[in-house]
């Protein structure tokens, strides 16, 4: 294993507000779409949650109700200051758990995957390397899903389009597993959501995905 068993990390999750967020999913209905979004970042908290790899997670989110949820979850919640800049929301609150808590290691991960299996997401920061940054592409390969750093220093997100090659290029590495499926299925269309399904979602999701024609 390349990642020592005593390596923590502290998970940064960005969550857009469900009036906003995934508007590809606007044809299952305005309050179905909003339900999803709180559906998904639920179950993808949870799985992080208990990872035993993980010793915090934050949420990134200016939805004071969604943030309510998030801290009965177990999550810490900070605030969006840079809403329209993921990446530099991610900074900044990469910089804050730095300064909360110094020892660990830091992680991106994305909100909307609710088919994210605890074993697969600790299998992958297991495998991550100690000396330089790495991530896990999307299903495509075009996307990331997580982003992962040995330190505050070695964090440098670029989240968006084609972002898996924009890691690639300020020199993260790939993580490579064959059994990550989970980890990589972010899902941002009914097309996602039904392969979602079909992997098995987290009981949040599933409460709303019952019944729907995918």
């Amino acid at each position: 294993m390349s990642n020592p068993a005593e390596r923590r990390y502290a998970v940064v999750v960005p969550v857009k507000p469900p009036a906003v967020a995934k508007s590809r999913l606007a044809d299952l209905g305005d309050q179905t779409r909003r339900r999803l979004v709180v559906a998904f970042a639920f179950d993808t908290i949870t799985a992080a949650l208990e990872s035993p790899f993980v010793e915090v997670v934050l949420a990134v989110t200016d939805d004071h109700e969604l943030a309510r949820g998030l801290v009965d979850l177990g999550a810490a919640v900070l605030p969006d200051g840079a809403t329209d800049d993921l990446n530099a929301s991610l900074e900044q609150a990469a910089r804050e758990l730095h300064r909360r808590r110094p020892d660990l290691a830091v992680a991106a991960l994305c909100a909307d995957l609710p088919a994210l299996r605890t074993e697969e997401l600790s299998a992958a920061l297991n495998a991550a390397p100690a000396n330089k940054a790495s991530y896990v592409a999307d299903t495509d390969g075009s996307g990331t899903t997580m982003l992962v750093a040995p330190d505050i220093d070695r964090f440098t997100p670029r989240f968006g389009p084609t972002s898996s090659a924009a890691h690639r290029d300020l020199g993260a590495v790939p993580i490579e597993l064959a059994d990550i499926a989970s980890l990589r299925l972010d899902v941002d269309t009914r097309e996602d959501l039904d392969a979602a399904i079909r992997l098995g979602v987290g009981s949040h999701t599933a409460m709303w995905a019952t019944g729907l024609s995918l």
